[in-house]
Parts: structure tokens; sequence; C-alpha cells
């Protein structure tokens, strides 16, 4: 797969999580294409996009599972 084609695949799955309801699987599906983004910072050499992908999906994944279940 190309450098290019992990970007687009990070923007796809970071928008198709607004097309779910329950905020858990939405949280998941955005750490998802968070960790996809961190992959594509390391590919292009890009830091700021690492690091940045890394809090928002630490955030995504933290607040997935210490949210109430109902």
């Amino acid at each position: 797969m190309n450098v290019a084609a992990i970007g687009w695949l990070a923007t796809a799955v970071f928008a198709s999580s607004y097309a779910f309801r329950q905020p858990l699987i939405l949280k998941r599906i955005q750490a998802a294409a968070a960790l996809l983004w961190v992959i594509y910072g390391f590919a292009i050499d890009a830091m700021p996009v690492v690091v940045a992908n890394v809090v928002v999906a630490g955030a995504a994944l933290w607040s997935s599972l210490t949210a109430p279940r109902t």
C-alpha cells in the first residue's frame, strides 16, 4: 500500500465514524483512524502528525474504556 493510500484510508475511517450513533463505537473508530494517521505520520516523517494522533487515539481509547455502560 502506498503512503498516500494510508492517508486516504485514515480520512475515510475517521469520516465514517460519524455514521455511528453509539458513542463507544464512534470513539473506537476514531481511535483506529488516529492510529492509521500515526502510521501515515511515520511514513512521511512528520512527528507532529504522529504525536497529535497518538494523543487523539489515547484519549479516544481511554474515554471509550471509562465510559459508563448504558
